[in-house]
């Protein structure tokens, strides 16, 4: 094995440590799917699963979709975030998208919610019902309820 020099290490130029950019790259042209997590702040309160801010959500989800925004696929709340699989269509700004309808959730709703959100691109290898059936799954994994079919935050469309 070839030794090591010590001023090797110390001429490497490390790269500056960028921002990843969200949503689909500007030189993909087709709709992409998302997995988003939107999150609230203070993480541990229940700002979400509530009758009045949930059929606030669900409109909301609705009227976006109404105005082909996204074709939303399926919602869970959970007390301090949710998750939500959309399909995107190219044109349609995701930073933008979700920014506004969190701004308009905050106003309506009173939801708190955490700066940014996370995002994962669905691509062709994923199995798409095994996502939906991850959301439907989060509120017995978090102990919330037994079974989920007893949780009434979770939708599809």
């Amino acid at each position: 094995m070839p030794e090591v020099r010590e001023e090797w290490i110390h001429d490497v130029r490390w790269p500056e440590r960028r921002q990843l950019p969200h949503g689909t790259p500007s030189e993909r042209r087709a709709p992409s799917t998302y997995l988003l997590t939107v999150c609230t702040r203070p993480r541990r309160l229940n700002q979400l699963c509530h009758e009045t801010v949930a059929a606030v959500i669900h409109r909301s989800l609705e009227f976006q979709q109404g105005r082909a925004l996204w074709r939303v696929h399926a919602c869970v709340l959970m007390p301090d975030h949710l998750h939500l699989i959309a399909t995107v269509a190219a044109e349609t700004p995701l930073t933008h998208t979700v920014m506004y309808w969190k701004r308009y959730l905050a106003r309506e709703a009173g939801v708190d919610w955490q700066r940014d959100f996370f995002e994962h691109r669905l691509r062709r290898d994923e199995h798409f019902d095994a996502k939906v059936d991850y959301l439907r799954m989060n509120p017995v994994r978090a102990g919330l309820v037994a079974n989920p079919d007893e949780w009434p935050y979770f939708w599809t469309w």
